[in-house]
């Protein structure tokens, strides 16, 4: 059985119409942590694309593991504007938190305040508190960023991450927000509150 849609077949016979448009993943860059102090990924250098080529960009986190044991090493990013500097574009988010000890002794599900931005223009936190430094600790996610080149909107992203943090809980953040400007953002930072990136991958993605 075929499924149709406004006389259009989608499927066919279980399969998707060979004469549909199909969007693609192509990877772009991976950048690989070795007690980094920041990962970058600029439009233009180091065969790293970020421009109108996509209108969707996707980063992924695997293993990021921080250098530091103490301070409270935060994971977050920022982003500059084509032909900007300082990494300090306006943002306004949102931060979701929920989590569980791995003793059972406590859960939560709650909004994030302080970890959220209004206007703010610092770098914006990607976890609820600090990722585990522990040799058996580490983050993993991802960040979508929409149609960074645009020149009429704001720039929309949202991201999702897990941490096993330094006591012992697993705890999962969506945080989502946008740079608010119609200037095209052509790059995008990656670090560590306090410390390095010690180990880990951060990989880029354009999605057509």
């Amino acid at each position: 059985m075929g499924l149709i849609s406004n006389g259009t077949t989608i499927f066919d016979a279980g399969a998707l119409d060979s004469g549909l448009a199909k969007g693609a993943m192509t990877f772009i860059k991976k950048l690989t942590a070795s007690s980094s102090g920041t990962l970058t990924f600029h439009n233009g250098a180091s065969s790293v694309v970020l421009d109108n080529t996509y209108k969707e960009y996707l980063f992924t986190f695997k293993d990021i593991h921080p250098s530091a044991t103490s301070g409270n090493p935060v994971f977050s990013f920022q982003g500059n504007a084509v032909g900007e500097s300082g990494y300090n574009e306006a943002i306004t988010s949102t931060h979701i938190r929920c989590a569980n000890y791995e003793d059972d002794s406590d859960r939560y599900l709650s909004y994030g305040q302080g970890k959220d931005q209004a206007q703010g223009t610092s770098f914006q936190s990607l976890v609820d508190g600090d990722t585990g430094g522990d040799n058996d600790q580490s983050l993993a996610g991802y960040l979508h960023l929409f149609d960074p080149s645009n020149t009429t909107f704001l720039k929309h992203y949202i991201a999702k991450t897990h941490t096993s943090a330094a006591n012992d809980v697993a705890t999962t953040v969506f945080n989502a927000g946008y740079f608010n400007t119609t200037a095209a953002i052509d790059e995008i930072q990656f670090k560590m509150s306090t410390g390095n990136i010690d180990v880990g991958d951060i990989c880029l993605y354009g999605i057509s």
